[in-house]
């Protein structure tokens, strides 16, 4: 709901995963090669009959 009073149309999330932890490098920067991996696995087996 505030997202939609704040920002623009196009910049309003469509869905939002809250998560225990983030993957992390050993520096502790996230890893985002590794949450765009498991999203794409997501959907690869969502997309299986």
């Amino acid at each position: 709901m505030q997202c939609r009073e704040k920002l623009t149309a196009y910049k309003v999330p469509k869905h939002v995963e809250f998560r225990a932890e983030l993957p992390k490098t050993l520096v502790g920067k996230i890893l985002k090669r590794v949450l765009v991996e498991e999203e794409l696995a997501k959907q690869k087996s969502a997309a299986k009959p």
